[in-house]
């Protein structure tokens, strides 16, 4: 009979820990700061360990300033770290692209059209540049037209290139940079300026434009880049993507140079086509087909996949120059697998989208290969953006931002099956780190109030934030009201925020506290309270007596617990618990069960 009474238990703390939120208080923490770089331990959060957690508690959390990593969730305490760190979301419906977002979308169907071409590994490129057939034999009067399809192309691998270089830091990436322009350098004024029998086709003075614009924004970190670094810098980035359309490119005196690589026919060099190989063209009409690819996108729940791994690794250790040994699948596991939200499947009802409530992996693949996958958690009234990691062979596609507008629009489309999914949370806005900057292009945007947790306005917040990075947002909030009348405060608003961000450091919503794992994470001796009053400790204490304890596999109130402990565990707990009613609050502190073993 006792055997049975306690498997009947079992049983029952398990059901409730499937349906429950249960977490455990790990207090105030001090780590090293991802985003300010500080040598010392200067972010500041509270943390709690997620056994299980419902989407209805997550979403709770995440509206009071929470955010996880795995089944680590954390808050920055405002006042004191380093580096404040803002919920930012966006109403997926009111959403208004930006030009460089439309940029993104246009250049993502240009690739998929066969018009916008890149070389991938292993794979040899489509030498087609137009999206009509080409023809060795094609008269001179078509020349034109297939000169100007070459430029475009140039232009947008320099374009690529740059955004590249922004990605890994050689370029800031908070000033707008300008556009490529590639010229056909006419066969009367060409010299040849590389050895060998190379002919200068194009040219790009492109790093010049840069490097003004760098003087300009008076970035003394990269001031001293002048045009020649820049060029040889560019180049790197691009010399796979032109070699296999007949092109060289190199740098010269600031300028980017393109060369024909092959033997050309009189009426080639007239017309400054680079010419394509026999190799390339069709053994029976010698024209080049367009290759259309096909773009899938499928969403999956959050499980362990070795192709994902796989571009997980190859990205962290491109783009974020992590050693092999870091990046292992147990780390990766714990940051991006492990989820402590309680699935919710779809009941047919319009209040759960056909996919449910829970935490997904929305994987891009490119004619069958997977190039991208976007990390992030589906709830009631959000899609959560998490983690994006991409193909570095991919960056020209600016994949983060592609991820983005789907993820927008992914929202938009499911209201129709889940009326209260209308908003899309973006992580942290750090507005004292240009990295993290570029969240607010996605238009319009609100901040979350630190103190009050209310939703204000991005274009009242910037002004404030541009003062002090700390800041209570509600105290301001009435002046969403009178924007209107406030054109001061808004000034250069609509385009400059979505332009001034060509890319940004990971694309996709990423904050660096979530690149560590919970481990990272030391013990702050600083348990400083509030500030001191003429209240003693017992009086400026919350009411904590409805807290529900779960301790030895029981779930009690605190208030019928209470006397089961002594005088000093008594006192000791309820300290702990008053900070943990002030950093979720109260309603959650009664709805969460608090584990103490």
């Amino acid at each position: 009979m006792a055997e049975k009474r306690k498997m009947k238990n079992e049983a029952s703390s398990s059901n409730t820990k499937s349906d429950d939120s249960v977490v455990v208080d790990v207090g105030r923490r001090r780590s090293s700061c991802g985003y300010c770089k500080s040598s010392s331990n200067t972010s500041i959060t509270h943390g709690l360990w997620a056994h299980s957690l419902t989407v209805y508690d997550y979403q709770a959390l995440l509206d009071r300033g929470w955010r996880r990593s795995g089944c680590f969730l954390y808050k920055p305490e405002m006042e004191k770290t380093c580096c404040p760190s803002y919920t930012i979301r966006m109403k997926a419906a009111d959403f208004v692209p930006s030009k460089e977002q439309v940029r993104v979308s246009k250049r993502m169907q240009r690739f998929l059209d066969g018009s916008l071409n890149v070389k991938k590994p292993d794979q040899q490129i489509d030498t087609s540049i137009d999206s009509n057939h080409i023809s060795n034999n094609d008269s001179v009067s078509s020349a034109q037209p297939e000169t100007d399809q070459v430029i475009n192309y140039l232009s947008d691998q320099i374009d690529s290139g740059l955004l590249a270089c922004i990605e890994r830091g050689e370029f800031p990436s908070d000033i707008q940079l300008p556009k490529a322009s590639v010229k056909h350098v006419a066969p009367t004024k060409r010299k040849l300026q590389a050895e060998g029998p190379q002919d200068l086709l194009y040219s790009s003075n492109i790093s010049f434009q840069i490097a003004a614009a760098l003087r300009r924004a008076n970035k003394t970190d990269f001031t001293h880049k002048d045009p020649k670094f820049i060029a040889e810098v560019l180049s790197s980035h691009i010399v796979n993507m032109t070699s296999a359309i007949g092109l060289l490119v190199k740098p010269c005196n600031g300028h980017i140079n393109f060369y024909s690589t092959e033997t050309q026919t009189q009426t080639d060099a007239m017309s400054g086509r680079p010419a394509i190989s026999k190799e390339s063209s069709s053994s029976d009409s010698g024209k080049v087909q367009i290759k259309r690819r096909s773009l899938e996108i499928r969403l999956k729940r959050s499980t362990f996949d070795p192709e994902e791994y796989a571009l997980y690794r190859k990205y962290q250790i491109k783009v974020h120059n992590d050693t092999p040994d870091h990046v292992t699948e147990s780390s990766y596991k714990r940051f991006l697998i492990d989820s402590p939200l309680i699935f919710v499947p779809s009941s047919g009802d319009n209040t759960v989208p056909p996919c449910g409530f829970g935490s997904f992996h929305q994987q891009y693949l490119i004619d069958g290969k997977l190039v991208a996958v976007g990390v992030i958690d589906i709830l009631p009234k959000c899609l959560s953006s998490k983690y994006l990691f991409w193909d570095p062979d991919f960056a020209f596609l600016s994949l983060g931002k592609y991820s983005a507008l789907q993820e927008i629009n992914w929202v938009k489309e499911s209201q129709s099956h889940c009326p209260t999914l209308q908003y899309y949370y973006l992580g942290y806005y750090i507005h004292s780190c240009n990295k993290m900057r570029y969240k607010a292009a996605y238009r319009p945007s609100e901040l979350l109030c630190p103190l009050r947790y209310q939703w204000v306005s991005f274009d009242i917040a910037k002004r404030l934030l541009d003062k002090k990075s700390y800041v209570v947002l509600s105290d301001f909030a009435t002046l969403q009201h009178e924007a209107a009348s406030l054109p001061n405060l808004i000034e250069d608003q609509i385009e400059n925020e979505n332009e001034s961000f060509p890319d940004e450091s990971n694309d996709m919503p990423i904050d660096a506290d979530e690149e560590m794992s919970e481990v990272a994470f030391e013990d702050s001796d600083d348990e400083s309270g509030p500030e001191t009053t003429s209240l003693t400790p017992a009086e400026l204490r919350k009411d904590v007596s409805n807290i529900v304890i779960g301790l030895k596999g029981m779930h009690l109130k605190y208030k019928d617990l209470r006397q089961a402990f002594g005088s000093n565990e008594r006192n000791y707990l309820e300290t702990q618990l008053d900070k943990y009613v002030t950093v979720v609050g109260t309603d959650l502190s009664e709805r969460m069960i608090y584990s103490i073993g």
